[in-house]
């Protein structure tokens, strides 16, 4: 029986949760000698009994030792400190989505200020963070694996305060030229950066077993940071007499910095954290990459731009409505998604996705009645349609992602039996496949992200051309059509080379 192990930290003399529950420190031999370790816990059964070579010493709260998939270790100190991690995390990215979202309700709200937009503008304020955030998604995920989980999030939460201050400044004053205006709605895309480096990092932290889980619950509570927003800043930038909007900045900061704080004194870094360009590179390769991709673009690109431009849309539309009922449609979109990955996990992915999109067309089809009759009470159910939607489609397409990796990598009839494999060859597929995967997770997530930019575009070159939202619904209509079609002829069609997965 082998003995127990636990979690293994150095960072000078501090001590680390012994997974008794208890805190002690317990200095090896090494620890005479600068950058030395302190190693808690009993050793792993792999390394008893040999000499050990102690890490190189960094500055930070790093785990030497990690293990998730052995069970001991899990039980005895790994779960709650993964668990500790995790709801950091979680209040890390809410933030970044907060922040990524402010100027979406902003904007509605700046010709009552005293600023002088036109329509175009305005959208261009929704749209590039949702631009500059998609492009930041690649290195944000290999930040974690450089620099660690724990360094990386009380930097990506330092950085929030670039746009939040940023945006505190700009809005004081109407004559604040366009461009500087849209240079600090561009900062706020260091929100939808975070995403992409939250996941990562907690990716490292669960078996196999709980990664879904736990990689759900931290993608719904950052999505949650959107409906948040659109739900407080109404309210706050009108307490008192006026519209106070660099209040909308200014609310965040100490949120902010609490973030920071709890991410420096109680989150950790992983040193067998490491990243592997290989699996994005071998993703980049795999055409199922660019579908899934494409796919994502249609269920997150759909959730974060209707998120960004909807207030916008409400304030146009129906102006006698007050803006603080906005957020609920990003708060279906998000509380959705993890159920969009349970029903897939039932029924396939694929099925969900389709499903999803079918939903959304239906959705976008009853806003454009409601536009044409003017009846609010339509308009806001067909878009709460549209994003409960969004939200199951996210969870599904994600849940498809190791699915389409794992089939891809099984040669043609053995998926149903009529054609022997090898079993170490299977083996050596699979773990490829897996590491494929990881990076198509990466890949999909940042150009998923850039239909944030391209709906709220969508919809300002429709009010341009032909004065109404309407052209750019019956768009958004034919698209999700097409979604489905390629969803359904690549992975569902009868005959098609991965229709016996059921994926």
């Amino acid at each position: 029986m082998s003995a127990p192990t636990s979690p293994t930290t150095h960072e000078g003399e501090q001590s680390a949760e012994h997974p008794s529950g208890t805190s002690t420190t317990t200095t090896t031999a090494a620890t005479s000698a600068p950058g030395a370790t302190t190693a808690v816990g009993p050793p792993s059964a792999s390394t008893a009994g040999r000499a050990t070579t102690a890490p190189t010493h960094r500055s930070g709260r790093w785990i030497d030792r990690w293990d998730p998939e052995d069970p001991t270790f899990w039980r005895d100190g790994g779960r709650r400190v993964a668990t500790r991690n995790l709801w950091i995390s979680v209040f890390a990215e809410f933030l970044g989505f907060a922040v990524w979202a402010l100027w979406s309700i902003v904007v509605p709200q700046l010709p009552a200020a005293g600023f002088a937009l036109t329509v175009d503008q305005q959208f261009w304020l929704i749209a590039v963070p949702s631009l500059v955030g998609a492009t930041l998604r690649i290195p944000y995920t290999f930040a974690v694996p450089i620099f660690g989980g724990r360094n990386w999030t009380v930097v990506s939460a330092l950085l929030l305060l670039l746009p939040t201050a940023a945006l505190a400044v700009v809005v004081q004053n109407p004559e604040t030229p366009f461009g500087l205006m849209l240079g600090a709605a561009a900062l706020a895309g260091f929100g939808g950066g975070n995403f992409a480096s939250s996941m990562a990092n907690i990716s490292f932290f669960y078996p196999e077993r709980e990664k879904g889980k736990a990689l759900g619950l931290n993608a719904a509570g950052g999505n949650l940071g959107t409906a948040a927003v659109q739900l407080a800043v109404p309210l706050v930038i009108v307490a008192g007499a006026g519209i106070a909007l660099e209040r909308a900045g200014l609310m965040m900061i100490p949120f902010v910095v609490l973030a920071a704080f709890l991410a420096w004194r109680f989150m950790d870094n992983l040193s067998t954290a490491k990243a592997d360009p290989r699996s994005f590179a071998a993703a980049t390769r795999n055409k199922h990459t660019w579908i899934i991709s494409f796919l994502y673009i249609g269920t997150f690109g759909s959730f974060i731009g209707y998120a960004g431009a909807f207030p916008m849309l409400l304030k146009g539309q129906f102006p006698e409505m007050t803006l603080s009922i906005a957020f609920l449609g990003a708060l279906v979109g998000s509380v959705t998604r993890p159920l969009g990955g349970v029903i897939a996990d039932r029924v396939g992915g694929t099925r969900v996705t389709i499903a999803s999109y079918g939903v959304m067309a239906l959705g976008a089809f009853g806003a454009i009645q409601a536009l044409e009759s003017h009846s609010f009470g339509l308009f806001f159910g067909s878009f709460l349609v549209l994003f409960v939607a969004t939200g199951i489609g996210n969870g599904s397409t994600y849940r498809m992602i190791p699915a389409v990796f794992q089939a891809s990598a099984v040669p043609g009839g053995a998926l149903d039996g009529t054609t022997a494999v090898d079993p170490t060859a299977l083996d050596e597929a699979r773990a490829a496949a897996r590491k494929a995967a990881a990076g198509c997770i990466g890949i999909a997530g940042a150009i998923g992200a850039f239909g944030g930019f391209l709906i709220p575009r969508g919809f300002a070159a429709s009010t341009s051309l032909a004065g109404s939202l309407v052209p750019a619904l019956w768009t958004f209509i034919g698209v999700y059509l097409v979604m489905a079609v390629v969803a359904w002829a690549v992975y569902l069609r009868k005959g098609s080379a991965l229709a016996a997965a059921r994926i």
